[in-house]
């Protein structure tokens, strides 16, 4: 048994010691902090949780914002993906691959144009007729997620309702009525 566990402590410690770090010289990630990528500059990809990324210039990689915003008025090489918040492309706008919004709104100028497909899962898209998609482009409106949330919900409220309303009525029974002076 102990040298059982010792093998495992021993091999751990080769993981560790053969790991090599990440190196990412471009790469910018941000908690908290919005990521502004000015109109003559460019990053390679920018990852943001709890805030939003304001991309004028050029993005080279993915753009990934977990609950915040993104806003696009230049060149986005690859994915633009967003959960709990928003994206908007100004007019003219270039998104390389695919561009995907979850529980998110999706507001796009003219001639925006997305490489690959387009995916708003349970939010709105707000995009002219001109827009450029060159793969699928998949739309599930909100109330396909909360309205059976809602009606699970109101269901579920009816059971206990009525389970607390048997418990009172068993209890009213074994209870005199109206009390005694």
């Amino acid at each position: 048994m102990h040298r059982r566990l010792l093998g495992y402590c021993l091999l751990a410690a080769l993981f560790v010691l053969c790991a090599r770090s990440a190196h990412a010289s471009r790469d910018t990630v941000q908690f908290g902090s919005t990521i502004h990528v000015s109109r003559d500059s460019s990053i390679h990809d920018a990852v943001c949780f709890f805030c939003n990324v304001d991309a004028d210039g050029t993005v080279e990689g993915d753009i990934v914002v977990f609950f915040g915003n993104v806003h696009i008025a230049g060149h986005a090489n690859h994915d633009v993906v967003t959960f709990f918040g928003n994206i908007k492309a100004d007019s003219n706008a270039a998104i390389g691959q695919d561009m995907v919004a979850m529980f998110s709104d999706v507001r796009l100028g003219e001639n925006v144009s997305i490489g690959k497909d387009l995916v708003t899962m349970f939010g709105r898209l707000d995009a002219p007729s001109n827009l450029s998609v060159g793969g699928d482009q998949v739309v599930q409106p909100p109330w396909v997620f909360w309205g059976p949330l809602l009606i699970f919900a109101l269901v579920i409220a009816l059971i206990i309702r009525e389970f607390r309303n048997y418990r009172r009525r068993a209890y009213m029974r074994n209870y005199p009525f109206p009390p005694r002076p």
